[in-house]
C-alpha cells in the first residue's frame, strides 16, 4: 500500500503499516531539551525516581536560550543541567554551541528517525527527512527515561513546489506564504511533506526553513525527502554514513495537497500579530513601514547561506540611521565558517554588531529586546505579541535578503531593488 513519508517513517519503527488516526508507542532515537525545558524534565525524572538513564547516548541537553546566561535565574538553571548532565553521564552541548536545532541538524539528525525535543521547532529535524517534534517537559522526561513515546499517526498534507525561485524570492518566501493561505490552524496535528522540482534542487539550508515553520501552521511535523541532496549536506558534516534515501509514495492518500509556483512569487512578508498574516513585499500594507531594528538568525535563517546573502548585500554600504542590525549565527559552526568568509566584518564595518551563537532576541530573554512601540523585522518564525520580550512593539518577518535590504534604508524594502 503506497504510503506518506510520515506513515513510512512511523511503520519502519512499529514494524507493520499504520494509517492516520492510529495511537502507537513508538521508539525514540533521539530526545533532547534545552535550558527553559530541561529544568523541569530533570525535575520529573527525580519524580520518578530516577536512578539513571538506559540508553544515555540518545539523550542530551542544550543551553542556547540564555546563551550566556543573563539572570541568576537562568544562570542556576543552567548549574543544574550541567549538575545533571554530569551525574548522569549525558552528553551537554553548552552555551556558544548554538541553537538546539540547528545543531542536531548539523550533527545528529538521520533519515528515517524519531527525534522528540523540548521545544516546539524541533520539527527542524525535517529537513533530513526526520519525524522530528516537539512536546512538553513531562513527554521529554518520559521519553528519555523510557526512550519510547505515544504517537497518532498525523494525517499527511501535501506540498508540491515547482518552479525557480525568481531574483529576490527564497524559501523564507515561499513559507511564509503557504502559512499565509493555510492559516496558522491549518495543519494542526498534521505532517507537512514537501516535495517538487524546486523542493529537489534546493539545498538542505534551503529546506530546513520549511519544516521549522511547519509549527506556526500548527502542524505535528515538517518532512523533506533524504535524497542527493540530503547526501550532500550530511557529507559536507563530515557523517556520509548516515545517510539513506527515504521518501513518501508520489500515489499515497493524502488529506490535502497544495501545489505552489515559486516562480510566481514576490518578496512576502508576515505582519504583526500572526504569522499567517501575509502579504507581498509591494503590498501597501508593508512597504515603508520604519524599521527600528533588523533580527537576523534564529533556528529559521541562522545558517552561514543566510548571512552570505546579507553580507552581499551590506557589503561596502552603511545601515540607514535610526536603524540597528543584530545579527546571531545559529551554531559555533556558521560563526566559525563566517569569521573565515568575512561574512561578519561586512556586517559590522556597515554598522550591525554580532552575538555568539544561540536564540539570542527571538525568545525575548537578551541581545535584541525591543522598546515600547519599536518595529523589528526580522528572520525568525514568530512574530506573536510580546514574542520579543516587549508585547508593545511589533515584529515583521522576511526573508533574509529582504531584512538586509531594509537595514540600507530603515524602511521595509523590496529586495530587488538593491540585489
Amino acid at each position: 500500500m503506497p504510503m506518506t513519508l510520515v506513515e513510512k517513517i512511523i511503520a519502519a519503527k512499529v514494524g507493520h503499516e499504520v494509517c492516520p488516526g492510529q495511537l502507537v508507542m513508538v521508539p525514540v532515537d533521539q530526545v533532547f531539551a534545552h535550558d527553559l525545558s530541561g529544568p523541569l524534565a530533570i525535575s520529573q525524572l527525580k519524580a520518578l525516581g530516577f536512578s539513571g538513564f538506559k540508553h544515555p547516548e540518545k539523550v542530551r541537553f542544550f543551553l542556547d536560550h540564555a546563551s550566556p546566561s543573563s539572570t541568576v535565574a537562568s544562570a542556576n538553571e543552567q548549574k543544574t543541567i550541567r549538575d545533571f548532565a554530569l551525574q548522569s553521564g549525558v552528553e551537554l552541548i553548552d552555551v556558544g554551541e548554538g541553537i538546539s536545532h540547528q545543531v542536531v541538524m548539523e550533527r545528529y539528525a538521520k533519515p528515517g528517525e524519531i527525534i522528540i525535543g523540548g521545544d516546539s521547532h524541533t520539527c527542524t529535524g525535517g529537513a533530513v527527512a526526520a519525524l522530528a517534534t516537539g512536546v512538553g517537559s513531562t513527554d521529554v522526561a518520559i521519553a528519555m527515561y523510557l526512550c519510547r513515546t505515544w504517537l497518532k499517526v498525523p494525517e499527511t498534507m501535501r506540498f508540491v513546489i515547482k518552479g525557480q525561485l525568481p531574483r529576490g524570492v527564497y524559501s523564507k518566501d515561499v513559507m511564509l506564504h503557504i502559512v499565509g493561505k493555510i492559516g496558522a490552524g491549518g495543519a494542526t496535528y498534521r505532517s507537512m511533506e514537501f516535495v517538487g522540482s524546486a523542493i529537489d534542487s534546493w539545498g538542505l539550508p534551503d529546506r530546513a526553513v520549511l519544516p521549522n515553520m511547519a509549527v506556526e501552521a500548527g502542524g505535528k511535523c515538517g518532512l523533506c525527502p533524504s535524497d542527493a541532496k540530503t547526501k550532500e549536506y550530511l557529507t559536507a558534516q563530515g557523517r556520509p554514513q548516515d545517510y539513506s534515501p527515504l521518501a513518501g509514495d508520489n500515489n499515497a492518500p493524502c488529506q490535502f495537497e497544495m501545489t505552489v509556483d515559486a516562480a510566481t512569487l514576490e518578496p512576502q512578508i508576515a505582519l504583526p500579530h500572526t504569522v499567517d498574516r501575509v502579504v507581498g513585499v509591494t503590498d501597501k500594507l508593508a512597504r515603508g513601514i520604519k524599521v527600528h531594528q533588523i533580527y537576523l538568525g534564529t533556528c529559521t535563517n541562522g545558517r552561514i547561506e543566510d548571512f552570505r546573502i546579507i553580507s552581499n548585500i551590506l557589503k561596502g554600504h552603511k545601515i540607514a540611521k535610526g536603524t540597528r542590525l543584530v545579527a546571531t549565527p545559529a551554531s559555533r559552526r556558521v560563526y566559525l565558517e563566517g569569521l573565515k568568509e568575512g561574512v561578519w566584518t561586512s556586517i559590522i564595518e556597515a554598522g550591525g554588531l554580532v552575538n555568539s551563537p544561540g536564540c539570542g532576541a527571538c525568545p525575548g530573554i537578551q541581545t535584541g529586546i525591543l522598546g515600547s512601540g519599536e518595529n523589528c523585522l526580522s528572520t525568525m518564525n514568530r512574530n506573536f505579541k510580546g514574542r520579543m520580550g516587549n508585547p508593545e512593539a511589533f515584529i515583521y518577518l522576511a526573508s533574509p535578503a529582504t531584512c538586509a535590504a531594509s537595514a540600507l534604508t530603515g524602511v521595509i524594502t523590496d529586495p530587488r531593488e538593491v540585489l
